[in-house]
């Protein structure tokens, strides 16, 4: 007999640094929209039919800003900024994304008259109105309300083609924490606005000192308010986001939850109205499980697998692979060596987190594993590729090349908050297979590397890794595939492939 967990969803729906989403339904599909902060490209859009299974679709942009904290040039870096929380909206046949980039200074709004395929057209000003919900009213209006602790309100142009001329900036809601107490650590935030039956309804969250993220609800008849607020969810540190109707006209309201080193994971919480309010949880608790079709997993929808095997003259990586910052696209290539990923160094890098061309994908919940297979004949002296998990306080498993042609099989772990080479293995051979295992069971939190001579067996290597998330990078930990030169450059490793799986 089947159980409730083989034939019904559970939360959470994403086990992965899914975070700020904004979803919106078109007829029967519904579309995400979530932040990537400093990978590139950014602001990844994903599709569901069930609110469930999710595949990523698109991206809004391929580059933020030619700038050096976006590009990693002159020692700066865009960690934990990039553009942050991002609104998706559907209006008269055109779909529009848009964000926010402190980086920058700048809002950006992207649109498209095909969201899976088609080419998407930016405009952007300043200022960088700060976790933003673009919002198209009845009456051919177009808004952005923005804002933390203090909610305000600006007028756009009605196709949200900039700032309407002459609009003011008003306030709407001057505390909205207020419904969550007086002893408020992080004012309320992450401002998202729907219209149900006339009113509307505003969902925020606050956070408590000595307690837990909280979501907010403010209504009001009109736009401009007044607004009266309340608590909808205090449970498990579960909030942030909106509500979405099914075409059944059941109702959701999708959140996330800051869940240790794999990052902020998405959640759907039941909605039921009472009163003109929305009524969140189970007898206001989140239910671990959901009257929705199972979760088939997340590769290849998410996160997936890739030989590097592409017909003559395509290009294309899959959605599942982010660049750490912006590529520089002239050494990275796919057809150098047919069936490979070839990096090659083009400039002296210090470090590991400043080095470019680092691609990366989310790493998954509750327990995840990654190997690549790797050539590293034409490394030079100094240079140092693998496999790595990247945060703040990252871990490497690779080859570095040393004087005279020697070769060393390390492993390195920044869990001080500086890389320290843990172990060091003479290897004379020029191919070599990479593993690493990441345990987030209960924010275990902890990750093994190794490596193979042959694929089969497995050798243990250094220490294991305590992972944590940290705020500098604001990001989950992820599977990254770097080479980066300390002395000279011109050097180039080939991965065969990369693959991700569960334990079995």
């Amino acid at each position: 007999m089947s159980s409730a967990q083989d034939t019904h969803a559970r939360n959470p729906i994403i086990f992965a640094d899914v975070p700020d989403m904004s979803i919106v339904r078109v007829a029967d599909a519904y579309y995400m929209s979530s932040t990537t902060m400093h990978m590139m490209p950014g602001v990844p859009i994903m599709k569901s039919n069930d609110l469930v299974n999710w595949r990523l679709v698109s991206y809004a942009y391929d580059t933020l800003a030619n700038i050096d904290e976006l590009n990693l040039t002159n020692g700066k870096s865009a960690y934990g900024r990039g553009s942050w929380a991002s609104s998706i909206r559907y209006h008269q046949g055109v779909y529009y994304v848009s964000t926010f980039a402190q980086t920058t200074g700048r809002t950006y709004i992207y649109s498209t008259d095909d969201i899976e395929a088609g080419k998407w057209k930016v405009v952007s000003f300043s200022p960088a109105y700060h976790d933003h919900s673009l919002f198209f009213d009845d009456d051919g209006k177009t808004y952005m309300l923005y804002g933390s602790g203090t909610i305000k309100l600006v007028e756009l142009n009605a196709d949200a083609s900039g700032k309407k001329p002459g609009a003011s900036e008003t306030v709407i809601i001057s505390n909205a924490s207020a419904p969550a107490g007086n002893n408020i650590g992080l004012p309320a935030e992450g401002s998202q606005l729907f219209k149900v039956n006339g009113k509307y309804y505003l969902f925020n969250i606050a956070w408590p000192r000595e307690g837990m993220r909280t979501v907010i609800v403010h209504r009001a008849d009109k736009i401009t308010g007044p607004y009266e607020g309340r608590v909808v969810l205090q449970d498990k540190g579960v909030a942030q986001g909106g509500v979405i109707d099914s075409p059944d006209g059941s109702w959701y309201a999708y959140l996330f939850r800051d869940y240790g080193a794999v990052g902020r994971i998405p959640y759907l919480v039941p909605v039921s109205w009472s009163e003109g309010w929305p009524v969140l949880g189970d007898d206001g608790k989140v239910p671990d499980i959901l009257a929705l079709p199972p979760g088939q997993g997340y590769i290849p929808g998410i996160v997936a697998p890739d030989e590097f095997s592409r017909k003559k003259g395509d290009r294309m990586l899959p959605l599942a692979w982010q660049w750490n910052h912006h590529p520089d696209n002239k050494h990275w290539s796919l057809s150098a060596r047919p069936g490979h990923l070839r990096l090659t160094t083009a400039r002296i890098d210090t470090s590991f987190l400043l080095a470019r061309n680092t691609l990366t994908q989310r790493t998954i919940g509750p327990q995840c594993i990654a190997e690549t297979f790797i050539d590293v004949t034409h490394m030079k002296e100094g240079d140092f590729a693998g496999l790595a998990l990247l945060q703040s306080k990252y871990g490497q498993v690779g080859v570095r090349k040393g004087p005279n042609g020697t070769k060393h099989i390390v492993m390195v772990t920044a869990e001080s908050g500086r890389p320290v080479e843990i172990a060091s293995v003479p290897f004379v051979k020029n191919t070599i297979y990479l593993k690493t295992q990441c345990d987030f069971t209960e924010r275990k939190d902890i990750a093994s590397f190794f490596y193979s001579i042959d694929g089969i067996t497995w050798t243990p290597i250094g220490s294991t890794l305590r992972m944590a998330y940290t705020i500098p990078h604001f990001m989950g930990y992820r599977f990254a595939l770097f080479n980066y030169a300390s002395q000279y450059t011109g050097g180039f490793v080939d991965f065969d492939f990369f693959r991700i799986n569960t334990p079995k």
